[in-house]
């Protein structure tokens, strides 16, 4: 099987926790190879800017009317996304580091990784144990 064919058939059948959590471990990912560069670097711009454009993406999703999350998780996912878009700015300036947002999309994928393993605790109650284990 090719790795056009593989990947094909990885994103068909991942859930949606499970998608999240690949999009969050390259953007973190991403971030970990940019830390330490200087703040002028383009390639710690690009990686700032991506990990900003997922955070505004799950902000905008959750001002959605009719998104399915809890209303208390949604604001909370908002909030973060601001506080992401002004520390970005300060680690371009070189005033903050990058860890935090690191640290942020951390805490992000462990809760993913949990939810996603309680659904498969759920769909199969006789093997709990299989589930998701990426880490970054």
């Amino acid at each position: 099987m090719s790795l056009k064919a593989y990947q094909t058939t990885q994103k068909a059948s991942e859930s949606s926790s499970q998608t999240e959590y690949r999009l969050f471990a390259n953007v973190t990912r991403a971030l970990m190879d940019v830390k330490g560069l200087p703040k002028l670097d383009v390639k710690l711009h690009e990686a700032l800017q991506w990990n900003r454009e997922l955070w505004s993406t799950l902000a905008t999703d959750c001002a959605v009317e009719g998104n399915m999350l809890p209303k208390q998780l949604r604001a909370s996912i908002i909030s973060i996304s601001i506080w992401v878009g002004r520390y970005s700015s300060q680690v371009a300036r070189g005033e903050e580091e990058i860890q935090a947002l690191i640290d942020i999309n951390r805490n992000i994928m462990e809760g993913l990784a949990a939810q996603a393993q309680n659904n498969v605790a759920e769909a199969n109650p006789g093997n709990a144990a299989t589930g998701q284990n990426i880490s970054v």
